[in-house]
């Protein structure tokens, strides 16, 4: 059987540094801390707006609802995406790197 040369794997980036992972979950953080009162309060401006508009009193209620359940809608999204990437490895990194982990092993049965 000829030599085959081996396929080079493609080069993996580099691991954050700790204080800089640090930072990327705090960020994450803060970012839902902020989004939901945010959204709440653009659900009130602009039912402030059309209340004045349109000469009503229950549109900004029903703005403060709508955006509060906008935000929290938004919330869980990104829960349910932190979820399903553990260690902070995105979904196709830990893919290739399984791949390459079952490649290594079936090198080691065939020789």
């Amino acid at each position: 059987m000829p030599y085959q040369r081996q396929i080079p794997e493609s080069k993996k980036p580099g691991k954050a540094t700790p204080g800089l992972q640090m930072l990327v979950e705090a960020e994450k953080l803060i970012q839902i801390a902020i989004l939901l009162p945010v959204t709440a309060l653009v659900g009130w401006l602009a039912g402030a707006w059309l209340d004045e508009k349109l000469h009503q009193s229950w549109i900004g209620v029903a703005g403060v609802l709508l955006g509060g359940v906008a935000g929290l809608v938004y919330v869980i999204q990104m829960a349910l995406a932190a979820a399903k990437t553990p260690d902070g490895q995105n979904g196709e990194r830990a893919a290739s790197e399984d791949k390459s982990a079952r490649r290594g092993q079936d090198r080691g049965k065939t020789e």
